[in-house]
């Protein structure tokens, strides 16, 4: 029996993402720009298949393959004809489903890999009885037998993604360690470049090692093209190892990204997103993140659009040394009741930003009001969908020019809609107001994460200059009363410095800034709670995070003593944290379930939230932000590491309680999206069923115009760096 965790159940939820009435009410000019920009989107996220996994693109089109040629409905009688049982087929069509969803075989958010929960030589039974299969044999049957072995394989490397021995990644080439990463970095940041659109490939020459920093770009020269003074590439020695820039990673994709972005500009509602495009084009096409910077402050500077979108590489969560961005792309309408709310939280910021517990020279030296609405996803192409984004990434940008906020309402409504019987590790009386306020709370939380958690606090930097942003004269550790002694130098920056802690670490602090003014009557008023119900959605929102860092375990791997999901990993060390505060604010027993297996309760004692918890928090949040500001990796470090820590001694058992975790998880739930299309001079929405084929019918109409040359690229680009893992 294969272990639980590394297959997705047949029963898993699959919704629909609803935007079928945001998208009505657009004008035909905003249909036509959300249209090419979630073309650009769905095109720019294959680029995720080979930052994923060696093997997930050759399983993509393999399964894009079968299903073009037969719907699920179809199939199923080819299924049932090859002796697959009715369970074993919506095994598959969960499996490529979920591929699909996650964009790999590694899930988006826990990255551990996941197979096909049926034996091997029924899955190869059914490929082989495909009409695809039996049209096209010889191709068909090299595609399966490339990718039929490591798409059932969980050899221990496997399991999940990692540098070195810890686990796969196609950031890097597999000959790639820790050492290497840091190497690169160093190298990087001497050349003022970002590794954000960069992969790292390191070759043996004459014993010699050599790296290769790839950028992604459509131009495949290395010389400098048409407004270009100089191009970034070539050979350098570093610390006496050859390393050469070289262009071209994902080249036919971002060549699409490009062509569908350049169509939207003749639909632009204005002049900054004209520019915005004309921009990122450019980073696509050379490869050039200081291009992305630009376009990215013409998107600060278009405040409020009806439609709202951003594409990139973007998060660095998946890359295990942090400082590589996945791409990512989306198209999103305004929700304008629940962005109210929100205007209203960016209006207060100023009065309650001085709230947070770090002295005033902490905070940024003003407030950036920066846009915060709520959105209904049109498109969302990447690995997963987040519930709220806090962009753009790039560190300079935020600290002076400002950043976005949103919020994704229809991923809200849909993604933590619970049943009570799978509602695992609280009191039955805590059940019923968890499912009550469990929506509103979470609103309120992502509004302050967002907003108030990642838009807060300031970094010490001195520039290349020697100028510093703060009076090192006066400004002092408020944790030790001494002078700040240690700053960000140039062009260090927080994810540069910070590199493997820094996304977890983030997510945090942006965490227990939500947890800490959610205890603001002001706050809870903004979003419509008074009284009784205000004290009902602090109560849900604190229980909802104790309850997240028990949840979070599932996304520890013992065997490496390493975290596979930033924020889960964070909500885990607040779970620490409160434990530790003591007097009773959180209990976590270990009990039996009603079915005889292992259980765990989790309790909140909320007359203590104010008092208790509040100052534990406050403390906490202080010592994040003090190493955070003082760029003080090693005292970051120590503590994050240390709360982080799972092991069986102390008075929980956090190893026992994971397999408790793990036995009684609820699978994650996966979205389908909806398709547009140009019919004459309109645009239409093709909506699909919440279910696993109307999941895979979305993915086989998306790229129906040029199927062929899709697949063929995804091989030759699949292929070209097969040997090096």
């Amino acid at each position: 029996m294969v272990d639980s965790q590394y297959y997705l159940p047949n029963d898993i939820g699959i919704s629909a993402l609803d935007c079928g009435e945001a998208f009505r009410l657009l004008s035909p000019q905003e249909k036509m720009y959300s249209h090419y920009i979630s073309r650009a989107a769905w095109y720019g996220g294959l680029a995720v298949l080979l930052q994923t996994s060696p093997e997930s693109a050759n399983i993509f089109v393999l399964l894009q393959k079968i299903f073009r040629k037969q719907a699920p409905a179809q199939l199923e009688k080819v299924a049932t004809a090859a002796g697959l049982s009715s369970e074993e087929y919506q095994a598959f069509l969960v499996y490529a489903a979920g591929l699909y969803a996650n964009m790999g075989n590694y899930k988006s958010f826990g990255d551990t890999k996941f197979i096909p929960n049926l034996p091997k030589d029924k899955l190869e039974a059914l490929v082989k009885a495909s009409q695809a299969f039996q049209e096209q044999p010889s191709e068909m049957g090299a595609l399966w037998d490339g990718c039929s072995g490591l798409l059932f394989s969980l050899e221990n490397r496997q399991k999940q993604l990692g540098l070195g021995d810890k686990g796969i990644t196609t950031y890097f080439s597999g000959n790639c360690c820790l050492e290497d990463a840091e190497l690169a970095q160093k190298f990087l940041d001497s050349k003022k470049l970002s590794a954000y659109n960069t992969r790292l490939f390191k070759r043996e020459n004459g014993g010699k090692a050599c790296y290769e920093v790839r950028l992604a770009s459509s131009v495949q020269k290395d010389c400098a093209v048409d407004g270009e003074c100089e191009s970034c590439c070539g050979s350098f020695n570093f610390e006496g190892k050859e390393f050469s820039v070289k262009r071209g990673d994902y080249a036919p994709v971002m060549e699409k990204v490009c062509h569908y972005l350049q169509k939207a500009q003749a639909y632009a509602a204005n002049e900054n997103q004209r520019k915005m495009l004309e921009e990122y084009c450019r980073s696509f096409t050379l490869g050039s993140i200081e291009a992305h910077k630009e376009g990215s402050r013409y998107w600060i500077k278009d405040k409020g659009p009806i439609v709202e979108s951003y594409i990139g590489f973007i998060e660095s969560y998946r890359d295990p040394f942090g400082s590589r961005g996945e791409f990512e792309g989306f198209v999103a309408v305004v929700n304008k009741a629940m962005s109210e709310r929100f205007a209203k939280l960016v209006s207060s910021a100023e009065v309650l930003l001085p709230e947070l517990p770090w002295p005033r020279e902490y905070e940024k030296d003003t407030f950036l009001k920066p846009d915060f609405t709520s959105l209904d996803v049109l498109t969302f192409a990447g690995s997963g969908i987040p519930a709220g984004i806090n962009i753009p990434n790039y560190d300079d940008i935020r600290q002076s020019e400002g950043f976005k906020n949103v919020s994704l309402g229809n991923v809200l409504a849909v993604a933590y809609a619970t049943q009570k019987d799978k509602l695992t590790f609280l009191e039955e009386e805590d059940k019923d107001m968890f499912i009550k306020w469990k929506g509103p709370s979470f609103e309120v939380q992502v509004g302050l994460h967002e907003l108030l958690g990642h838009g807060s606090g300031k970094l010490f930097v001195q520039d290349d200059k020697g100028k510093f942003n703060f009076d090192q004269s006066k400004v002092t550790n408020p944790e030790t009363g001494e002078l700040v002694s240690s700053w960000y130098q140039g062009s260090e920056t927080w994810d540069s410095k910070f590199s493997t802690i820094a996304s977890s670490y983030e997510e945090c602090r942006a965490e227990c800034v939500g947890l800490y003014l959610c205890l603001n009557k002001q706050v809870l008023s903004i979003f419509g709670h008074e009284d009784q119900d205000a004290e009902d959605v602090v109560y849900i929102n604190w229980l909802s995070m104790v309850r997240a860092g028990l949840l979070g375990l599932e996304f520890y791997t013992p065997e490496s003593k390493s975290w596979r999901q930033a924020h889960m990993q964070a909500r885990y060390v607040i779970l620490r944290v409160l434990l530790e505060a003591g007097e009773g604010l959180v209990g976590l027993e270990e009990v039996t379930g009603k079915d005889g297996k292992p259980d765990a309760r989790i309790t909140l004692d909320r007359s203590k939230i104010h008092t208790v918890g509040k100052n534990a928090i406050h403390r906490f949040l202080q010592k994040l932000q003090v190493f955070k500001s003082t760029a003080d990796v090693e005292g970051g470090r120590a503590m994050y590491n240390g709360y982080s820590a799972v092991s069986d001694s102390g008075a929980h058992n956090f190893l026992r309680l994971r397999e408790t975790v793990l036995l009684r998880k609820e699978a994650r739930k996966m979205f389908v999206q909806a398709n547009t299309r140009v019919k004459g001079d309109s645009v239409e929405l093709i909506e699909y069923e919440g279910s696993a084929a109307g999941l895979i019918r979305s993915f086989t109409e998306r790229f129906e115009d040029d199927a062929e040359k899709v697949e063929a690229d995804l091989l030759e680009m699949s292929k070209r760096d097969a040997s090096c893992w």
